[in-house]
């Protein structure tokens, strides 16, 4: 049967021809234009959403790139069957030369290659929201843009050319500040006409809400179709920008093989040492050398080292001296003593240990004796006394192989796999020196010959035995392969790379960070929610990948929250993550956690919780591990979620506190409410019964409540707050007593201010459990009061004043 392929080449090869003209190159931004679902432009309505997005978080970066606090105006107008946006910015501009690339092609910009938290990255955002507009309404964008030291402003008309990926200019113009829409004396203002619909207005009054949430130190403004008057967000009170970040060099747990051989071939670093030092971050000359010595483990293997000989029949002395020729007795004799000596002394020798101990008696002999001890005579001696060393292997084995397996091998299973591996280095490299896969297969290969119906030894055993042999085993000195020859062997980089891995370094800085803070968090909460609480985390930086992060976590509960499922805000670098929300790690850890035992009904045991409650989690990072470019949920990154849950549970312990003590506080309010009413009823009762005056409850609740009581005494013009602690520990009130006279004869730890015609009297005494304070002073005349106590929460107080 004559197949398809068969006749490609056929008739001159046609065929084949004819596909090849097919084929060509496409550029990104033709790509995006046929898939821009996967940037977040699938619908007219997401797509307003995403395009507010893209446009605010660029002006967020430029501004405080600028160490400008960020004004930023979104208005969105009907135009049409079309809507119009527009987001101005008080940013430093933008130049001419920059705007028709910043706005007209796509992955261009400044923060790809830097390792610095940034809200863009692939410089895809505003030019796709470019690239959606043009193909969705057939205009082209209108960009107006004046830096900080231009007297005029640049106005650029643009499209995309989505063949090239490259803008294409229809209108530019300077224009003169009155000639400008652009509002700020300096800033960047986009215009862009699109079709798109209003169905997913909460989606974006939900993004700008957050946003100002996570942007405490900006101010938000936005307009659009419907509102009577703009939504205003305002910055926090006091808010600075956030922390300047430091570009960091890549963290050497962080790279994989192809960018190592990438650094490699274009590092400017002769020595692997300098490589390391230049090129990643935390590592200096000692971490270099710990890491080149694990690249020697992989590329040349370790020696094993042996002990030596103490039995007296067994001269090591003798067999060195006899090594040596014609160099003198006495010289000979010293020689051949003090390596002797060394050896002896040492718990373990290796070859090239033993090469060095011999050159540097060596040396010292020449030097004592006026004795020439040449490579040859070292060689030999080195020759003598390795023969010496390794007489005995089977007896250095066993010892190792006895304490690595468990006490329920017998001496024969010991004695057999110790022989057995003695062999393997007896035949293999004259030096003992092995790789660990080599000194792996020495195992298994000498445990396969013993292993019988009644002798076993498993892979435990095994693997024990081969970690117990290298570790005994000695790293070697041979120079490692320079630059150029990593680079050009992908196994040598492989080893190299695995010896990177392995090393311990420290986890990157994170200067390159900068986190809201867990008290801007909380701030933030406070200025666009309405609760009774709020809590919030900031976990230390770890490291996912090289890139380090850190997790905030913030909860606001009650107040005028709406009951029902937890509305979850998720953030990036500052930017809210408004879809894919079932999609995202956060969401996944939520839903892990055990609510029920932080105070949250959690139907199920699992899932969302219910609750008056918000609950936000913001990740930092150098680079985020989103799960697609529309950047709009975190992927399930172990390390990632291990910190998000660990923030959240901080955050939760404090509310979980909160609410026993609120629910403390409703039974002991309760309880007051009860016997507020019974009290009064039984002393009239107690009165009744036994026909006496009725007895004087005034003190009675706070001494039943174990509160702090405060009480008036006037007796004439003097006046006296007595304060009572019940409690079992100490209080320290904060008591105004608000007088319709000016009061006097004050002690000195009141104080009194006057306010229109009323005074106010100071005092915060501390009052020890169980005993009573009081605070004298005169007031002439009617007077009246009212006081006002706080530093007590109201179910421990008692009040008779």
């Amino acid at each position: 049967m004559t197949s398809f392929q068969s006749t490609l080449g056929e008739e001159g090869g046609g065929i084949a021809e004819e596909l090849a003209e097919g084929q060509r190159a496409i550029s990104i931004a033709e790509f995006f234009e046929k898939n821009k679902h996967m940037l977040g432009f699938d619908s007219g309505a997401r797509g307003l959403v995403t395009a507010v997005k893209e446009a605010v978080d660029n002006a967020l970066d430029a501004t405080e790139e600028a160490g400008i606090k960020p004004d930023i105006s979104i208005e969105i107008r009907e135009s049409g069957d079309y809507y119009t946006l527009i987001v101005e910015d008080n940013g430093p501009g933008i130049t001419r030369e920059q705007i028709p690339k910043v706005f007209g092609k796509l992955l261009y910009g400044s923060r790809f290659h830097a390792r610095e938290q940034s809200r863009g990255q692939q410089g895809i955002g505003i030019s796709a929201a470019v690239l959606y507009s043009q193909l969705t309404s057939g205009k082209p964008a209108k960009i107006t843009s004046r830096t900080q030291r231009s007297e005029t402003a640049q106005y650029f008309e643009l499209i995309i050319d989505t063949d090239t990926n490259e803008p294409e200019i229809q209108v530019e113009e300077e224009r003169a500040p009155g000639e400008s829409e652009l509002s700020p004396t300096h800033g960047t203002r986009i215009e862009m006409e699109m079709e798109a619909n209003m169905r997913a207005r909460q989606q974006l009054h939900d993004y700008v809400k957050h946003t100002a949430v996570v942007n405490p130190h900006a101010r938000l403004v936005l307009d659009e179709p419907g509102l009577d008057e703009p939504r205003r967000y305002e910055r926090v009170e006091g808010a600075s920008l956030p922390a300047e970040t430091e570009e960091i060099r890549p963290h050497p747990h962080g790279v994989e093989l192809g960018t190592l051989i990438k650094m490699l071939n274009a590092t400017e670093s002769y020595s692997v040492s300098g490589f390391l030092q230049e090129e990643f971050t935390r590592v200096g000359s000692k971490t270099a050398d710990k890491v080149i010595d694990r690249f020697r483990d992989r590329h040349f293997g370790r020696e094993m080292g042996w002990s030596a000989p103490r039995e007296p029949e067994t001269d090591l002395e003798t067999a060195i001296e006899d090594s040596v020729a014609n160099k003198g007795a006495e010289a000979t004799a010293t020689f051949a003593e003090r390596v002797a000596d060394t050896l002896q002394s040492r718990e373990r020798t290796a070859h090239s240990e033993l090469a060095g101990i011999v050159d540097t008696v060596a040396d010292d002999v020449e030097d004592e004796f006026d004795a020439n001890f040449g490579d040859t005579v070292r060689e030999n001696a080195v020759e003598a006394a390795w023969a010496v060393l390794t007489g005995d292997l089977d007896s250095d084995l066993y010892a190792l192989v006895d304490e690595a397996t468990s006490t329920r091998k017998d001496d024969a299973t010991v004695a057999g796999i110790a022989e057995r591996l003695a062999d393997k280095f007896r035949d293999g490299d004259p030096t003992h020196r092995a790789t660990r896969a080599t000194l792996v297969d020495y195992v298994d290969r000498s445990a396969d010959l013993l292993v019988s119906e009644e002798i076993s030894f498993g892979e435990t055993a095994r693997e024990n035995v081969v970690e117990a042999v290298w570790e005994t085993m000695r790293t070697v000195p041979d120079d490692v392969p320079k630059v150029r020859e990593v680079a050009g062997e992908r196994d040598v980089a492989s080893e190299l790379l695995e010896a990177m891995r392995e090393t311990d370094i420290l986890a990157p800085p994170t200067n390159c960070l900068s986190p809201i803070t867990a008290e801007l968090v909380e701030a933030g909460l406070r200025k666009e929610f309405d609760a009774d609480f709020y809590a919030a985390a900031t976990r230390d930086a770890e490291v996912h990948g090289g890139d380090p992060f850190i997790v905030e976590a913030g909860i606001a509960y009650g107040g005028e929250l709406e009951d029902g499922t937890v509305d979850l805000l998720r953030f990036a670098n500052r930017v809210p993550l408004v879809y894919q929300r079932g999609a995202c790690a956060t969401t996944d850890v939520v839903k892990g956690i055990g609510w029920r035992n932080y105070g949250l009904d959690q139907p199920g045991g699992s899932g969302m919780p219910n609750g008056p409650a918000v609950i936000m989690i913001h990740v930092a990072s150098t680079n985020v591990p989103f799960t697609s470019e529309s950047k709009d949920a975190i992927a399930n990154i172990p390390a990632i979620e291990d910190e998000i849950e660990l923030a959240i549970r901080e955050a939760a312990r404090d509310l979980k506190s909160y609410l026993n003590k609120r629910r403390s506080m409703q039974k002991r309010r309760k309880k007051q409410d009860v016997l507020g009413k019974i009290l009064p009823e039984m002393a009239d009762k107690l009165s009744e019964v036994t026909d006496r005056p009725r007895p004087n409850i005034d003190g009675a609740l706070a001494r039943i409540m174990n509160n702090v009581s405060v009480e008036r005494e006037v007796d004439g013009d003097s006046v006296t707050l007595i304060v009572e602690n019940h409690s079992d520990r100490n209080e320290d009130p904060e008591i105004t007593d608000i007088v319709s006279v000016e009061p006097a004869d004050l002690p000195e730890d009141a104080s009194v201010v006057d306010l229109d015609g009323e005074w106010f009297v100071k005092w915060e005494p501390t009052v020890p459990a169980g005993e009573t304070v009081e605070l004298t002073y005169t007031a002439s005349g009617d007077a009246e009061f009212d006081v006002d106590v706080d530093g007590i929460e109201a179910e421990k107080l008692t009040v008779n004043a």
